[in-house]
């Protein structure tokens, strides 16, 4: 009792229909698994610019701190925000510091739509 060949027809239109179904899964898991390390990596830039911040009261080099610590994405100054641009500014004695930064991320297959915004925030005490 061997196989027939409308049995071999059979298997082969059922890994046709199932091989998309698993490609697309595996897509997923990879896209997810990259923008999970992205927003990881704002996350850390983040806490790492507003540390900058609340020690030294200087907004550029929390810019540049955040930029540094972003690698390998890569940040423009428009994408992270520094408020207040100066902790001794603020009238109140318990002032904080935030670092946000947005970052556009371009799925690669384009399964899911064109992009995601990702967001990372950090929120430290000046002087801290």
């Amino acid at each position: 009792m061997g196989r027939t060949d409308r049995e071999r027809g059979a298997a082969a239109v059922e890994f046709a229909l199932v091989v998309p179904l698993l490609l697309l899964l595996v897509v997923g898991i990879a896209e997810f698994g990259r923008a999970y390390n992205a927003q990881t990596t704002l996350s850390g830039a983040a806490r790492e610019g507003v540390r900058v911040m609340a020690l030294h009261d200087d907004a550029a080099a929390a810019r540049t701190a955040t930029q540094a610590a972003a690698s390998p994405l890569v940040l423009s100054s428009s994408q992270i925000s520094v408020s207040p641009t100066s902790c001794a500014s603020s009238s109140a004695t318990d002032s904080t510091a935030t670092v946000r930064i947005t970052y556009p991320l371009d799925f690669v297959g384009g399964f899911f739509g064109a992009s995601v915004t990702l967001t990372g925030k950090a929120v430290m005490r000046c002087n801290g």
